[in-house]
């Protein structure tokens, strides 16, 4: 999973795909979930309906494996992050720290058979976080990140797939 701040434009997978960006490797999977609410309309005999789409709401779930305190920062947007030396110091809270930044999250699904994926949205961790340390078990945090629109057409999914001609489908 990779992740940069959002300046108005999408990049390139080749730009977010990179070692830099890495929010951190994803332990159990991702889910992007995309939920349409709609309005029906019908008249008082039962004979004229009509269906409107009134609204969209789409999430980007997954479990980040590997993390630091730069990658906490960004799963939080009141994240404050400062080094001395080697060490590095991760504030988190207080609303007025606030930093109100959207950012651009790119799911990368690597398929050698039928062809790679990409799934980028626009948005931010509103899930919170939980750190929970077990002696046998490893820590995963938990990130929902809630999609904004990331373009003046309103899209708030980018699917992105390597056609191969011999994959199936």
């Amino acid at each position: 999973m990779f992740i940069l701040e959002f300046t108005g434009e999408l990049p390139t997978t080749e730009e977010i795909c990179v070692p830099e960006n890495r929010l951190g490797h994803v332990s159990g999977g991702a889910t992007l979930e995309y939920t349409p609410s709609y309005y029906t309309a019908r008249d008082d005999l039962g004979v004229v309906s009509k269906t409107i789409i009134t609204e969209e709401e789409a999430t980007l779930k997954s479990g980040i494996l590997t993390f630091n305190g730069e990658t906490l920062t960004r799963l939080t947007e009141t994240g404050r992050v400062s080094e001395d030396g080697n060490v590095r110091t991760v504030k988190i809270g207080g609303i007025k720290n606030s930093d109100r930044k959207n950012y651009v999250i790119c799911f990368y699904v690597h398929d050698a058979a039928d062809g790679d994926c990409w799934v980028m949205i626009v948005g931010r961790n509103e899930a919170g976080f939980s750190l929970s340390f077990a002696k046998d078990k490893e820590t995963i945090i938990d990130a929902e990140f809630k999609c904004q629109p990331m373009d003046d057409e309103g899209t708030l999914i980018t699917y992105i797939e390597e056609v191969r001609q011999n994959a199936a489908g």
